[in-house]
C-alpha cells in the first residue's frame, strides 16, 4: 500500500471564474447543423494516401484530444505518434502476423462472416502507406517524481472519450483514419514502442489524406429516432 499515493498528500485545487461564449439560439442551431454535418462525412477509411502534411497539425489534433474530460483529472493517456518508415513497417508486421492468426482462429466464423461485407482481412497496408500513425495508450495507473502510484479512475472510459474528440479534430482538418483495435498486438507494440508496464494500447490509428481512388463501404446510419428516446 505504501506504493501509492494518499489523497491527502495532493494538494488541493484552486478554482477559477468559468465563462465560455455564448450564443444566440438561431446561431447555436446552425452550429449544431453545421457540425453535424461535417461530422456526418466522417468514414472509416482503409486506403490512405502517403501524401505529407505538416506535423504541427497533428501537434494541435492530439492537443484537442487532450482537451477530454477524465476521472478525478489523471488524464490517463498517452498519443505515440510514428512517422518513422522502419518504425511504421515493424509495427505492421506485428499487427498483420496476428491479425491473420485472429481472423483464422480466435475470431470465430460468425464474426469474420460479419466482417466480409465490410472486405476487411489481416492485410493493413495502411500502416506502411499513412504519413502518420497514432498509438492511444491508456494509463492503467500514474508514476509519481517521487515514484509512488496514483490510481487513474475510469481510465479507458477516459481515454476512449479521448479517441472521440480525436477523431472529431481529424475530421475537422480534412484528414481520415480507421480506428483499429488490433487483437493481441498490444504487448508487442508496448515493447517495440519502449511503453512503460503501466501503459496498455488502446487504438491504433493511421491517419493521412484518402488516397485519389479511396473508396468506402455504403453504409447508412440510424435515424434520429432509432437513437434518441425522449423522456
Amino acid at each position: 500500500e505504501d506504493e501509492w499515493v494518499e489523497q491527502d498528500e495532493e494538494k488541493d485545487l484552486a478554482h477559477v471564474p468559468y465563462s465560455p461564449q455564448r450564443y444566440q439560439e438561431e446561431i447555436m442551431l446552425q452550429r449544431s447543423k453545421d457540425f453535424y454535418s461535417l461530422m456526418n462525412q466522417r468514414r472509416s477509411v482503409r486506403f490512405i494516401s502517403p501524401e505529407p502534411f505538416p506535423r504541427e497539425i497533428i501537434n494541435n489534433i492530439i492537443l484537442t484530444a487532450g482537451t477530454a474530460p477524465s476521472g478525478a483529472h489523471t488524464e490517463p493517456w498517452t498519443f505515440i505518434v510514428v512517422s518513422d518508415l522502419k518504425t511504421k513497417h515493424q509495427i505492421r508486421m506485428i499487427v498483420e502476423e496476428e491479425e491473420e492468426v485472429n481472423y483464422r482462429q480466435r475470431m470465430g466464423d460468425k464474426w469474420v462472416h460479419d466482417l466480409a461485407r465490410l472486405r476487411t482481412n489481416w492485410i493493413k497496408e495502411y500502416l506502411d502507406v499513412a504519413p502518420y500513425l497514432i498509438l492511444v495508450f491508456k494509463r492503467a495507473y500514474g508514476i509519481l517524481p517521487n515514484g509512488k502510484k496514483k490510481t487513474h479512475y475510469y481510465n479507458e472510459i477516459s481515454v476512449s472519450i479521448s479517441c472521440g474528440i480525436l477523431l472529431a479534430a481529424l475530421q475537422n482538418v480534412g484528414l481520415v483514419t480507421v480506428t483499429t483495435t488490433p487483437l493481441n498486438c498490444g504487448p508487442r507494440l508496448r515493447l517495440l514502442l519502449k511503453r512503460p508496464a503501466n501503459e496498455k494500447l488502446l487504438m491504433l490509428l493511421p491517419v493521412g489524406y484518402p488516397a485519389a481512388d479511396a473508396t468506402v463501404p455504403d453504409l447508412k446510419r440510424k435515424h434520429l429516432e432509432e437513437i434518441m428516446v425522449p423522456v
